[in-house]
């Protein structure tokens, strides 16, 4: 018998207040779930390419005409800054405009053959089940969802269990868009009980998972018993890799931003700050100013740039690898009374150092000294991730030459830009399985259908 707690409590990680309780899900619920979006899904894909696309246009602009409201439910169950949240909502609706416009695009092939003629189709998997992220909780559900939906599948989606307003806020708008009923549902719950539910239902074809690589191991092993198709985005260690050559101004400036953005509840974190030995001790120099300005405080403020750590839980987890007494090259302040603030902190450290290759997912990077190019490219990829990371230099050469050696998905050269909802995102080793984004997004959410049609004349 379960003992899942039937509602959860959202809570305010900036005050500690309970701010919604939302019912959960649970299995019996998910079984007519996935039968219901079954139905529905049928009804979708025999739609019209055109008018697949004009709904989900009609849904970005419902999201659109609702940025606020989505931001502001944002900041209040992740802590999100407003500025940031204001961009995932955003982001939201560019993803929806970019998988519309993909549906009449999603094309098959005529393939030269003898003595007939053969087409390929790229069929609908039918229904796909989302478990998105608490870090991200709008623009990483979309990034599964939009373009789900746009090749012709019923998306389930189950938000992280601490942030599920935003999802059920976006289905509700789906529905004033002209989604049909069922197609897109929100199923809020606990991961062992509604996650673990839709990743084992034989009537879901396809599992997204983005979190943890522990929990994405267990569901990849889960999906594998069905054979069941998944995409996974998992952990990341990325480094930072500033060469002597660099603009260290520039690259001192941008660091914090790499580490600090979302308060390091990022994948992608530069958290791993790799400097060329020559030039370390003027680097730090410089980014100590540049960490000590990053504006901590009220989500809600305009000048904030970083705000509170999601839950107590994690703010633990962050702690439990900088103790209170541990030597801190640089550590910032964070405001007094409730939330679940962390500062800003700046290690230096050893390969061999937890935190130089276990992902924190706190507002914390360790900075290590390289050599040379081969040193930078041997420490950049001594952990088993390989997400994303960046690179300073001035040399075209080594930029090409250090972003071909380096075992990552997604590599900025003097930029910590990793994700573009028009290009693929995805990692090499443990960071995950396949690809999101890009021009492909659509063909992930598809089987190729193979049709020879003979016209040999009959004897």
């Amino acid at each position: 018998m379960s003992t899942v707690p039937h509602e959860l409590d959202i809570i305010n990680p900036a005050t500690e207040e309970v701010v919604a309780t939302v019912p959960t899900t649970g299995p019996a619920e998910v079984d007519a779930a996935v039968r219901r979006a079954a139905a529905a899904q049928r009804k979708w894909a025999a739609l019209a390419p055109g008018d697949r696309a004009r709904i989900l246009r009609r849904f970005a602009d419902v999201v659109d005409a609702h940025l606020r409201p989505l931001a502001e439910l944002e900041l209040l169950e992740a802590g999100h800054t407003l500025a940031n949240a204001e961009w995932e909502a955003g982001n939201v609706r560019d993803l929806l405009h970019y998988a519309a416009g993909g549906v009449e695009r999603l094309n098959g092939t005529q393939i030269p053959v003898a003595d007939g003629l053969n087409i390929t189709f790229q069929e609908p998997l039918g229904v796909v089940a989302v478990i998105a992220p608490w870090n991200f909780p709008m623009p990483i559900a979309a990034w599964g969802t939009a373009p789900a939906l746009a090749a012709g599948n019923a998306v389930l989606l189950k938000p992280a269990e601490t942030t599920p307003l935003t999802a059920l806020r976006l289905a509700r708008y789906a529905l004033d868009a002209g989604l049909p009923e069922d197609l897109f549902q929100v199923l809020p719950g606990e991961g062992p009980v509604t996650g673990a539910a839709l990743v084992d239902h034989p009537g879901v074809a396809k599992v997204v998972f983005t979190g943890s690589t522990a929990t994405g191991r267990r569901i990849a092993a889960r999906c594998a018993a069905q054979t069941k198709r998944l995409t996974l985005e998992l952990g990341g260690k990325s480094p930072n890799i500033v060469f002597a050559d660099a603009d260290l101004e520039t690259a001192a400036a941008a660091a914090p931003g790499s580490f600090l953005d979302n308060t390091g509840q990022d994948c992608c974190a530069r958290s791993r700050i790799l400097v060329q030995r020559s030039v370390h001790d003027r680097f730090m120099e410089l980014l100590e100013p540049a960490v000590r300005s990053f504006t901590v405080g009220d989500p809600a403020d305009p000048a904030t740039r970083m705000g509170p750590l999601i839950s107590a839980a994690q703010r633990e987890r962050v702690r439990s690898y900088v103790p209170e007494d541990a030597p801190a090259a640089i550590r910032g302040e964070v405001p007094a009374g409730k939330g679940f603030w962390y500062p800003a902190t700046v290690l230096e450290g050893r390969p061999e150092d937890r935190t130089a290759v276990e992902e924190i997912f706190g507002p914390v990077a360790v900075v290590l000294p390289f050599d040379d190019e081969a040193d930078a490219i041997r420490l950049a990829n001594a952990t088993e991730y390989g997400l994303s990371g960046s690179l300073w230099t001035r040399d075209v050469g080594r930029a090409l030459r250090v972003s071909r050696a380096v075992a990552a998905g997604n590599l900025s050269v003097n930029s910590h830009s990793s994700v573009r909802y028009w290009t693929p995102f995805g990692g090499f080793k443990q960071s995950g399985i396949g690809r999101e984004l890009g021009p492909d997004a659509l063909t992930a959410f598809t089987e190729t259908k193979n049709v020879f049609i003979s016209t040999t004349k009959e004897q």
